[in-house]
């Protein structure tokens, strides 16, 4: 009997929480259909007016429609763009807060620098939208016509040639760091905290090329010129233009835009914001943004972008073992 009066005393204690715990979920639950219910904030680790900033403002415009919110893209540049992407993971996963993030914040920078976050345990892939075009960039009046060129005035004049990306560590700064081990030449590099400062600097004359994301209006007024594009295979938006592969380096160069979150975030919101994302690819106004930026179009949901990033953040630290590189 007090066997049985003990039992039935635990269950009228344990009623209370176990009936907190079910309300709690049937909340989440409605909260995650009825999602979202307010503004997202999409933040950009990139400065304003960059290759990156523009295609998320464009993706994230369409998006909206899906969605039924306004996103509001907030820039937070810095840190080669990792300070953005901190910020993303240290975010509430509800779903108001996400961002786009670049291959060196996920793939490159984690190996190199003590971050505030981990990749593939505080960050949960959405989806994918796009892969950048990154290249090798010199004024138009430049007496370098071809990289060659370049490698080998470098190799006569040591630590004369000036080049700039958008940050130190960052991936195009580290694969002309690579180059450069592999031609035996001395390169100065000056970190940027972006594309278009570093464009500036280049046009006023301060730096021989650089390295990273490009201004496409400059190239066809005639300003610029691009000597090769900093990516594995030929791109159809610039079918004429060397690659990486086609000027005698064979260095893996991911690309990838995609849209993420903190992780924890539920299923239910990951599959929401895939969808309006997808969505908002095959609006007009995001094809015809796109085009004008001449950036490639590449989908891949959240499942097969998280299979992605796993994959190739296996890939770059197996490559910066090999090379020795580390924090």
């Amino acid at each position: 009997m007090d066997r049985l009066w003990k039992s039935k005393k635990s269950f009228y204690l344990c009623l209370p929480l176990a009936l907190f715990i079910a309300g709690l979920g049937y909340a989440q639950e409605v909260e995650i259909a009825k999602y979202p219910m307010r503004p997202i904030t999409f933040i950009v680790p990139v400065p304003a007016g960059s290759g990156g900033d523009l295609a998320s403002r464009l993706i994230a415009k369409e998006a909206e429609k899906f969605l039924g919110q306004p996103i509001a893209v907030v820039n937070k540049p810095g840190g080669s763009y990792t300070i953005g992407v901190a910020a993303i993971a240290a975010s509430k996963p509800d779903g108001y807060t996400i961002g786009y993030t670049t291959t060196g914040s996920l793939f490159l920078l984690p190996f190199l620098e003590k971050l505030p976050y981990h990749p593939l345990k505080d960050l949960q892939p959405i989806m994918q939208f796009c892969e950048m075009t990154f290249g090798v960039v010199v004024k138009n009046d430049s007496p370098f016509k071809s990289f060659k060129d370049l490698i080998a005035y470098a190799r006569e004049n040591p630590k004369k040639v000036t080049y700039g990306t958008g940050g130190k560590h960052s991936l195009p700064n580290v694969t002309i760091e690579r180059i450069a081990r592999m031609e035996g030449v001395q390169l100065t590099h000056i970190p940027f905290r972006g594309g278009a400062e570093f464009q500036q600097a280049l046009l006023g004359g301060h730096l021989q090329f650089t390295a990273g994301d490009f201004n496409v209006s400059l190239l066809e007024a005639g300003q610029t010129r691009l000597l090769f594009i900093l990516a594995e295979d030929r791109r159809a938006e610039y079918p004429k233009t060397p690659v990486l592969r086609d000027v005698g380096y064979d260095i893996p160069y991911p690309a990838l835009a995609a849209v993420m979150g903190p992780k924890g975030l539920p299923e239910g919101i990951i599959k929401k914001l895939d969808d309006a994302f997808a969505r908002a690819m095959n609006e007009p106004a995001f094809i015809k943004g796109m085009k004008e930026l001449r950036l490639a179009l590449v989908y891949r949901n959240s499942k097969d972008l998280g299979d992605y990033v796993i994959h190739t953040y296996g890939v770059f630290e197996k490559l910066l073992k090999d090379l020795k590189v580390t924090k």
